[in-house]
């Protein structure tokens, strides 16, 4: 028995979506961390670079992908 794929551009595109909505939730659950860290009375700064350097990484993924 012979399989054929069949390409679905439709599909690639919803999963491309998917994607990208799950990359800007993990963008925004970082922000989030940003200000909560930031807003303490002494927030660590090691931290905060590093949650901010994650944050670049993903909106850089993100916008390569659009």
């Amino acid at each position: 028995m012979i399989y054929f794929y069949v390409h679905h551009p439709r599909k690639e595109n919803v999963m491309e979506n998917s994607h990208i909505s799950a990359l800007s939730a993990k963008h925004a659950g970082l922000d989030a961390r940003i200000k909560a860290e930031t807003s303490r009375p002494m927030p660590d700064a090691t931290l905060v670079a590093s949650l901010k350097k994650q944050k670049l990484r993903l909106k850089e993924e993100m916008s390569a992908k659009h």
